[in-house]
């Protein structure tokens, strides 16, 4: 079965129990990632959550089939968590049709692949899409309307009612990024003690109170550093990684949601199109136009194709090495930005 990003949890609901693998795919990671969570959310029971990497399931095929029919460790219920790139889970998800297709896997848990670099197109999708026991859903970068339009319905539930612009510079502290947005209007509605049984008007001076860190101390400045080819701008930046203590994390989601919004738009860029009018044209902030532009000119869509999957690379090692992730982190901004110098 296959569904939009915008229809993926009706379908889920329509399907019921009937579905047993989840493959969330496309450029949007963290849309995908959010999309897992309302399904999981909605599960009778969605127990523990098991996570593999694609590493893991390359590797060890036979894995997502053992863990998916085996018990949890106190006999609860329990859901799979895979994050990967590209086909890493082409075999397993194999594997795991050949014995649901011979009535083995009718007891098996939910499984959840969030597949970066995929598409609709790729053999994993082809392989669930005409089954009924599967759900694929494509999700595309956001632009900064719908992204706003996420956080007035995410204020909403939280019972906080937003004022002025305030759903629109929340969009654009959390970089467009749905879970960073999330986080932002959870801090807002414990601040002001709001709940859907006790809403709250909020302003943009209370905005300005607990945003302040995410928008003046934020990963942008880190991003465009590493993606414009600024190596003599990104020392202080890397400087203030530590002393701000900025996630990791968070800023490897930032640099993913950028390099998946270039990807986008460089695929629309037609060669004499006017940069300003054609930035205004696909919803890009106008106060980012400038770095978003240069980016574009330095990042060619073939060389998109391989920054996407490295940062989601990068991303799986920051979260297997934790305390490493700092180090991690600036070695490979610093190999980015000097390689995206050399292209000026």
């Amino acid at each position: 079965m296959k569904a939009t990003q915008r229809d993926y949890a009706q379908a889920a609901r329509k399907a019921g129990d009937k579905l047993r693998i989840f493959f969330f795919c496309g450029a949007d990671e963290a849309g995908a990632s959010a999309a897992v969570q309302k399904v999981v959310a909605t599960l009778e029971a969605p127990g523990e959550r098991l996570e593999l990497t694609g590493a893991e399931l390359r590797s060890d095929p036979v894995r997502l089939v053992d863990e998916a029919r085996s018990t949890s460790l106190f006999g609860d219920a329990r859901h799979i968590f895979a994050r990967v790139s590209g086909e890493e889970a082409l075999t397993a998800l194999q594997a795991y049709c050949d014995l649901a297709d011979n009535g083995e896997a009718d007891e098996a848990w939910p499984i959840f692949i969030v597949a970066t670099s995929a598409t609709d197109k790729s053999r994993s999708a082809k392989l669930l899409i005409k089954r009924s026991d599967s759900l694929v859903a494509v999700f595309y970068p956001p632009d900064l309307r719908s992204v706003t339009a996420d956080v007035r319905a995410m204020a909403d539930a939280a019972g906080l009612r937003l004022s002025g612009n305030v759903a629109e510079r929340i969009a654009h502290a959390a970089g467009l990024d749905v879970r960073l947005a999330q986080s932002e209007v959870d801090k807002l509605a414990l601040y002001l003690d709001a709940s859907p049984q006790s809403p709250k008007q909020a302003t943009p001076e209370d905005f300005d109170v607990i945003g302040a860190s995410t928008e003046e101390d934020g990963f942008m400045p880190l991003v465009n550093a590493a993606l414009g080819g600024e190596v003599r701008k990104l020392p202080g930046e890397l400087r203030r990684l530590r002393e701000v203590s900025l996630n990791p994390v968070g800023v490897a989601l930032a640099l993913e949601r950028r390099a998946a919004q270039l990807a986008s738009l460089s695929a629309k860029l037609r060669p004499g199109d006017d940069m300003q009018g054609f930035l205004k044209s696909q919803g890009v902030f106008f106060r980012e136009h400038r770095e978003v532009g240069d980016q574009l000119q330095r990042w060619s869509g073939g060389k998109l194709e391989r920054l996407v999957p490295r940062l989601a690379e990068l991303h799986r090692s920051l979260l297997s090495n934790s305390q490493m992730a700092e180090l991690i982190l600036s070695q490979e901004l610093a190999q980015i930005a000097r390689y995206a110098a050399a292209r000026r």
